[in-house]
């Protein structure tokens, strides 16, 4: 006579068909995950500072290499004109100061001085420059000679820039005409003229005392370049 099956206890672990206990649910590896996020955050730090590297280089690249530094001669024009003033100190450094914030510039310097002619009646030559690497020069040449008129509301524009480069001229020249009026109802009508290459920059004010409107500015053109070569020194 068979024996009946002993009574199953509750507590008892269930079986799997091949007679082993079921193994419990594997838990999820917090380790794993955790090594997952900090890994992919690694390789988007990775990725953002390559992409930095990267632009950082295409925006250099767009620089022109210092080859050319400015000084002020104690003379220009072939001595016609001498040396009266040397503002560097004072007004160049705040050029610095304002374009050393500018995208398209860096290292600058800056100048400022005045001459007066030595003969004549004519008026006192203004020349404000700075040396440095300068990209779009196109907008550099616009923003100097935007900058010769937004610290005076006295000033205004008679005849706008306009391209009055000299024949066979590797730097190009644009010049305006101004005038500007005081208080007392007295007015001076004077050409400006601004020439930009990669290295340098520079603003002409010829402060003549002539009040009509008959400068010729492919003259002012030719004397800007002169004064520019008697400023212009190779970097060695």
């Amino acid at each position: 006579m068979s024996m009946p099956p002993a009574p199953q206890s509750p507590y008892q672990t269930p079986l799997s068909p091949w007679g082993a206990p079921l193994p419990a649910p594997p838990e999820k590896s917090r380790v794993g995950l955790m090594a997952g996020i900090i890994g992919g955050v690694l390789l988007l730090i990775v990725a953002l500072l390559a992409t930095l590297v990267l632009v950082g280089k295409k925006i250099e690249n767009g620089l022109p290499r210092a080859e050319y530094a400015l000084t002020v001669p104690r003379a220009v024009l072939d001595g016609d004109d001498e040396l009266t003033r040397d503002e560097s100190a004072t007004l160049g450094r705040a050029m610095k100061r304002s374009w050393s914030r500018s995208w398209d510039a860096e290292a600058v310097h800056g100048l400022v001085a005045r001459y007066r002619p030595v003969s004549g009646d004519r008026g006192e030559l203004t020349v404000a420059a700075m040396y440095g690497r300068f990209r779009d020069i196109a907008g550099v040449r616009a923003r100097v000679l935007a900058g010769n008129r937004a610290r005076a509301t006295q000033v205004k524009v008679l005849v706008p820039p306009q391209d009055v480069t000299p024949s066979g001229s590797r730097v190009r020249v644009d010049c305006e005409v101004l005038t500007r009026t005081w208080a007392d109802g007295a007015k001076l009508t004077y050409p400006v003229c601004a020439w930009a290459d990669g290295n340098t920059w520079g603003r002409v004010a010829y402060m003549t005392l002539d009040t009509a409107l008959n400068v010729d500015l492919k003259n002012e053109a030719r004397t800007t370049l002169r004064i520019r070569s008697a400023m212009v020194r190779p970097i060695r």
